[in-house]
């Protein structure tokens, strides 16, 4: 499971706070705490004004890059944006994202065409963010073809089928998995991510929602997720999903885990 750190973001309340008080102690602290339990990469997201996105990235890369060691996944809806953040990073790693939505394929994949950069794409296009799994396959099936005509190997690309909200979407997670289904049905080697947490907005008690979301997704098919690793809820429902699909050898992985104080319940001082 490729796990991409969600915290570093400016949608986020706290983490927005930490941004407008320019609070470096706090970033590097949910930097180096993900990157400890396990994030592969550190989605940097300014959530800002647009007038101040480029700045605050730069400042949130700066202060993450002399935290940790981990790659970043830069994160934002302006491909201009992206491309000016690149030459920050110390060492490839994501780009998020590229969509079906005019221009943005064309910006991004010929910049990352011969490089180890991987991005994530989004099933979505001009016409919105669909609802029917078939139709966010077709998108998928698109830019998947559009990243291997830039040279991209199935590997690098990350395809999100961008789940709904339950609270407005009754079947948002059948809509989902059946995509993730097709598309792994075709494209075994491309990964599938999520902004997981997106599925549980505007709900009472949303880690219910989104452990269950996470356990379900990756019995589908799905093998990334932009989550919280810190949360141990989060945690447990990776490590025993993974042991029950039969994708831990002899359940070493969770056993490792468990050993380690990773999983399980917190010890009392």
């Amino acid at each position: 499971m490729i796990i991409i750190g969600e915290k570093i973001n400016g949608f986020i309340p706290r983490t927005l706070q930490a941004i407008e008080a320019k609070d470096e102690s706090y970033i590097r602290e949910i930097a180096k705490s993900q990157t400890e339990f396990g994030a592969d990469y550190l989605d940097v997201c300014a959530g800002t004004a647009p007038e101040i996105e480029r700045d605050t990235l730069k400042w949130l890369i700066d202060i993450v890059q002399d935290t940790v060691d981990t790659p970043l996944c830069i994160d934002s809806s302006d491909v201009n944006v992206i491309l000016e953040m690149m030459p920050l990073a110390k060492k490839p790693g994501v780009i998020n994202s590229i969509s079906g939505e005019v221009g943005k394929c064309e910006a991004i994949l010929p910049v990352i065409q011969g490089t180890d950069w991987k991005v994530i794409a989004l099933t979505c296009d001009p016409n919105g963010i669909p609802t029917d799994p078939q139709v966010k396959f077709n998108i998928a099936e698109t830019l998947i073809a559009n990243a291997q005509a830039h040279g991209l190997a199935l590997d690098s690309i990350f395809i999100d089928p961008l789940v709904t909200t339950l609270a407005t979407q009754q079947t948002s997670l059948l809509s989902f998995n059946e995509a993730v289904r097709l598309i792994k049905a075709k494209y075994p080697e491309v990964h599938i991510t999520s902004g997981l947490s997106n599925i549980s907005f505007g709900m009472p008690y949303r880690k219910a929602i989104n452990t269950q979301f996470l356990a379900l997704a990756m019995s589908a098919g799905m093998d990334s997720a932009i989550m919280d690793p810190t949360s141990a809820d989060m945690r447990a429902t990776l490590y025993a999903t993974d042991a029950l699909l039969g994708n831990d050898e002899y359940t070493m992985n969770y056993l490792t885990a468990f050993r380690q104080g990773l999983i399980g319940p917190a010890k009392k001082a």
